[in-house]
């Protein structure tokens, strides 16, 4: 499953010249990308963000990557009052599709073009079963925010909200090859979930009104499916933040 935001911190390492990161970095801010990595796989940190050994971009990691440019014009313009029709974000897709993989070498064993093909058909599925109504004027839009742990004796958390609905509902888009599983999804997108609210909360002075996860599925049938889950609760935070 791949969250379209952490191409944010995928791209940050690859402008490096080595991706590497000093310890001084590393404690002076936190992201909800790293510490998911931390969370999942110690080794896996090191090897990303402390050594920086840079791996080509998957065919998973390209397509998240593309289908979030899209989408981020796409709620562009509906924040400027615009709508953007289908040719336009067409070839917003074409031209993001060619961006993010030049100069990379992603393995894709023969299959671009179809892969290419399902990625704008995912698109396009998304456009018109999305819950979000034409008019709605979004909140914000790739807006990066920056939440002030040192209190508490933690780096300053840092990411970036890719989209807040009217009303205070934070979106998050994920692509995956499958359906998830509505049991296990607040748990496997707690530390997510919990650095967005954190994020909002310090940004906004209030508090979300829920958070949706829009799940963009590459299945042979692709669907779209969307969790909706309430606020950030104080359990979550407490976890997220441990007691001094």
């Amino acid at each position: 499953m791949i969250a379209l935001a952490d191409h944010h911190e995928e791209t940050a390492a690859a402008n490096r010249s080595d991706g590497h990161r000093t310890i001084a970095e590393l404690t002076k801010t936190v992201s909800a990308s790293r510490l998911s990595t931390w969370q999942r796989c110690r080794l896996q940190f090191y090897f990303r963000y402390v050594a920086g050994i840079q791996k080509s971009p998957t065919p998973a990691l390209h397509i998240g990557t593309t289908v979030h440019t899209v989408l981020q014009q796409w709620n562009l313009a509906r924040w400027r009052g615009c709508q953007s029709d289908v040719q336009e974000l067409q070839e917003t897709f074409s031209r993001a599709w060619m961006i993010w993989q030049d100069g990379e070498q992603i393995d894709w064993e023969g299959k671009e073009e179809a892969a290419k093909s399902a990625t704008w058909d995912l698109i396009q599925l998304y456009l018109h079963e999305t819950p979000i109504a034409p008019g709605e004027k979004p909140e914000a839009v790739e807006v990066g925010v920056e939440a002030d742990l040192t209190g508490h004796g933690l780096p300053t958390l840092i990411g970036v909200l890719d989209l807040v609905r009217a009303g205070g509902r934070i979106v998050d888009f994920k692509t995956s090859a499958r359906k998830p599983d509505p049991e296990l999804l607040a748990h496997t997108s707690e530390t997510q979930i919990t650095s967005y609210g954190l994020l909002y909360r310090e940004a906004t002075g209030g508090k979300e009104n829920g958070i949706e996860i829009h799940h963009l599925i590459k299945t042979k049938q692709p669907k779209i499916v969307v969790n909706e889950l309430g606020p950030v609760t104080e359990g979550q935070i407490a976890r997220f933040i441990p007691s001094d």
